[in-house]
């Protein structure tokens, strides 16, 4: 195989893959019912003046299914942290104790289910669209190949659009699940 079109392929690949790691990520932030740090991952808190993640200013953990407790590492940072929950608008009411700020997560109702399940399926969708580009790249490289025959630019786009078929159908059954975890009540 040329090595060129190797590389391509390569590359391509590593898109697609890219595109699968990033849907996962998003997924984590979209909530199923059980409580997890992960919920939290999107705050941003104002650190002595510059946007921090939540995690780098306090410890984040799920004593159980239903609660997330923040302990920040500097009490001063308790108001910083609840503003920056609210302002994240997850939907959640922290609670401030003095020393950590509690916050129950409640039962998710049949409309917020839904709702979560088509934000998770337009993340999917999303993800269709980078692998969809990733293979519309690749196949602009491939024909602009000066040293390749027409015979190899033919088997590489076959193999990119085997590619695609592959990562859109990975796209497809981590959908599944998610969707199947955020509907199980």
């Amino acid at each position: 195989m040329n090595e060129d079109i190797k590389f391509i392929l390569d590359s391509t690949k590593e898109g697609m893959d890219g595109a699968i790691k990033h849907l996962e990520k998003q997924f984590s932030n979209i909530r199923a019912g059980k409580a997890s740090p992960a919920m939290l991952g999107s705050v941003m808190v104002d650190y002595y003046g510059s946007q921090t993640p939540l995690a780098q200013v306090a410890n984040v953990n799920t004593p159980d299914g239903r609660t997330i407790t923040v302990q920040p590492w500097e009490k001063t940072m308790l108001q910083e942290i609840e503003r920056g929950i609210a302002y994240a608008n997850l939907g959640f009411n922290p609670m401030n104790n003095g020393e950590t700020i509690i916050i129950n997560v409640p039962p998710l109702t049949e409309e917020r289910r839904r709702d979560l399940s088509k934000q998770a399926k337009a993340e999917a969708e999303d993800a269709k669209i980078g692998i969809r580009n990733a293979r519309k790249d690749a196949n602009n490289e491939i024909k602009n190949l000066e040293d390749a025959s027409e015979d190899q630019q033919k088997n590489a786009e076959i193999d990119v659009q085997q590619m695609t078929d592959k990562y859109v159908k990975k796209v497809d059954d981590v959908f599944d699940i998610k969707e199947k975890e955020i509907m199980t009540v």
